[in-house]
């Protein structure tokens, strides 16, 4: 296997230990298998429109994202293929056996943290007590153990790599909360492209969001609105092109609420918040089928053990 391309940009990164994890990619008839991911949070409770819906008003909202996974859930079916889905804990306490059932379908729950609260907004205690509040709700709600978190708004960077020791404090065993890029919410352009183990006890591996490199940058191709926007056609290259170039399994991601295209529109939010989160949500599902035909996928835990 070829040896990851671990270069970054210019900016530093914090004083951590950023050490490599090795291991060995698996493969299905010749091919990589990529870790699909899904984050089961509702249309509502994005952080483009945290400013507009509190969440003391969440329970008043039309909530579509049972009907969204289920859909979801039977994509998948159709495909023949396991996925790990990164639950919100406000989420499992009102739809306790839409968790079960996609547990007892054979797809990973992860954790999502509680109620989408950023994680470098909040305190270590804070932080602690979502996590682990929010571990046990799943547990409870899915019948299996919580191994793997992702930070709301990939909220995980520079200023707060302390997450990751507390994160395996409270046994959890990998993260995927790191998108290595720049972009207004989030991103730690720095960081690793690939899994690292970000604290020196190695008790815990981050696995960053897939981007690819040109020129010197990392550029986005994980899924999210970034798959929306762009033609299938790029997203297809940039992947293809980390899985044969880079040699490493692709982390795809994305929300039940973007396959649902007549979903309520919020009123008063910006045009740039509008068109990220609305713009060819009508195509989805069939870019999702073609993704899922043209490469191998499996749970995060199958890909990345």
């Amino acid at each position: 296997m070829n040896t990851p391309d671990l270069s970054v940009n210019s900016e530093p990164v914090a004083d951590m230990d950023f050490s490599i994890k090795k291991f060995t990619p698996p493969r299905r008839n010749g091919r990589l298998i990529n870790a699909m991911t899904v984050d089961v949070e509702d249309y509502f409770q994005v952080q483009a429109f945290a400013n507009h819906v509190g969440r003391s008003e969440w329970d008043g909202q039309e909530c579509r994202l049972e009907r969204n996974t289920e859909r979801v859930l039977e994509l998948f079916s159709d495909a023949g293929i396991k996925a790990t889905f990164f639950t919100l804990g406000w989420v499992a306490e009102r739809y306790g056996p839409l968790i079960r059932r996609i547990a007892e379908e054979g797809h990973e729950v992860a954790s999502h943290g509680y109620a989408h609260f950023r994680a470098d907004e909040q305190s270590p205690k804070e932080f602690r007590d979502d996590i682990r509040r929010t571990k046990k709700i799943l547990e409870d709600a899915s019948g299996t153990p919580i191994r793997g978190y992702r930070a709301a708004t990939f909220s995980i960077g520079e200023s707060n790599l302390w997450t990751f020791e507390i994160l395996a404090e409270e046994g959890y065993s990998y993260s995927s909360s790191i998108y290595p890029v720049r972009h207004d919410y989030y991103g730690m352009p720095g960081a690793p492209r690939f899994p690292f183990r970000p604290t020196r006890q190695n008790q815990i591996t981050e696995h960053p969001i897939t981007t690819t490199r040109m020129a010197g940058r990392n550029f986005p191709c994980g899924g999210g609105g970034y798959f929306r926007l762009l033609p299938y056609e790029l997203s297809r290259w940039a992947m293809k092109r980390v899985n044969n170039t880079d040699e490493m399994p692709c982390i795809f991601y994305f929300h039940p609420w973007e396959i649902d295209p007549h979903q309520p529109r919020m009123q008063g939010v910006t045009l740039k918040s509008r068109l990220r989160h609305y713009t060819n949500l009508g195509r989805m599902e069939g870019r999702l089928r073609r993704l899922l035909a043209d490469f191998n996928w499996d749970r995060m835990d199958s890909v990345f053990s």
